[in-house]
């Protein structure tokens, strides 16, 4: 059978540069190993068995979703270690037991009194047993527990007198998304680890025994120096990286393993744009980069064989129709390709990106596509 090439594929069209991704995945393997630590990849981003299997451990794991949908999904691929690192609601725990019913070890997490009475709850008139962590606030970023509160003591209490043993704690430092150089992602990364494991050592001062003490986030555990006292760390996006890594300098352009083939479909030459096929629903809105030093708009417009085009990117998107011209907003010697003509797109964000798509065509020598690996999406 004959291979397709990008040139005869229908777009916008997701790809995939395996070589790319399985650096990435090797470059964060080696630091968990040089560091001392379980990687439990996170899989949101990827959302598929195809590339998942590249990263973990061992066939059943270990691994983190996002989603029960994804916990599903990788369960009735045979991964049996899994962790739902969002805090866990009542109208989900229903789908919980029925993964524990398959075999699943499904770890849980919560942050507040209120969601532990309701997992005891259901313990106890289930005749239930939940594998459970407990998250800490590191960075003021998002969710947890403050780590020297009062409610972290009494929310673990509370779940050990219940029959629930607390297998340890939970911390994801985002803010680290929010540093301006490697030094300041290294120290987010210390005040990750110091936040986690003050965490754990006041739970084990408690009586509790907290073998699991898991943080993460890609900036933070490729940076991280040292990771005493941490046994796990979770990170997703490095599979794929984006540009907005690339932008905190934790990659470069030429690690990014995904992008979106798009074709020009015609122009608005006095204004020095060229429309593409590959608007917001291809790329999505996320314009992290806007934050940061450089604007790549959309995303950064490369070609066939992925190497940028003369400060190329997309300088608008709406639904189905993508900008394209030069970042300075020059006209004259700007570069508009014929109609007909194909680019790669780097995205801001792999995760909302590869969102948009149902599988990704993977990259082979040349312009060769040499597989279709199916993900998947929604709750």
């Amino acid at each position: 059978m004959t291979k397709q090439v990008l040139e005869q594929l229908e777009t916008p069209a997701l790809l995939l540069d395996p070589a790319r991704m399985d650096r990435n995945i090797e470059r964060m393997r080696n630091q968990a190993r040089r560091l001392g630590v379980t990687l439990r990849p996170h899989v949101k981003t990827n959302k598929s068995m195809d590339v998942t299997r590249r990263m973990m451990e061992t066939p059943e794991g270990p691994i983190t979703v996002s989603t029960l949908r994804e916990a599903d999904y990788f369960a009735a691929h045979g991964v049996k270690d899994i962790l739902y690192a969002v805090c866990i609601a009542p109208n989900k725990l229903d789908h919980v037991m029925r993964l524990q019913d398959q075999g699943v070890r499904l770890t849980l997490i919560l942050d507040s009194m209120e969601a532990a009475r309701v997992l005891a709850q259901c313990a106890h008139e289930a005749q239930r047993h939940f594998e459970l962590l407990i998250e800490v606030d590191s960075d003021g970023h998002r969710s947890g527990v403050n780590p020297d509160s009062g409610e972290l003591l009494s929310i673990a209490q509370f779940l050990e007198a219940a029959g629930i043993p607390v297998q340890g704690i939970l911390t994801h430092a985002g803010s680290s998304y929010d540093c301006t150089s490697t030094d300041a992602i290294c120290a987010m990364a210390e005040q990750e680890r110091a936040a986690a494991v003050h965490a754990a050592q006041r739970l084990r001062a408690a009586g509790i025994a907290c073998p699991v003490v898991s943080v993460g986030s890609t900036p933070t555990a490729l940076f991280a120096e040292r990771l005493e006292g941490i046994t796990e760390v979770r990170a997703g996006v490095f599979v794929f990286f984006d540009l907005f890594m690339a932008g905190l300098n934790v990659c470069g352009v030429d690690d990014i393993a995904l992008s979106v083939l798009a074709t020009v479909i015609g122009h608005q030459r006095e204004k020095g744009w060229t429309i593409l096929d590959a608007g917001w629903m291809a790329m999505s809105r996320d314009r992290g980069t806007a934050r940061q030093p450089v604007d790549q708009g959309y995303g950064l417009v490369c070609d066939l064989d992925g190497r940028p085009l003369e400060d190329l990117i997309l300088v608008g998107a709406n639904q189905e129709h993508g900008i394209m011209a030069h970042r300075s907003g020059k006209i004259e010697g700007a570069l508009q390709l014929p109609v007909g003509a194909q680019v790669r797109i780097l995205p801001n964000h792999a995760c909302p990106t590869a969102a948009q798509y149902d599988h990704y065509k993977v990259l082979g020598p040349g312009h060769e596509i040499e597989a279709t690996w199916p993900r998947i999406s929604g709750w």
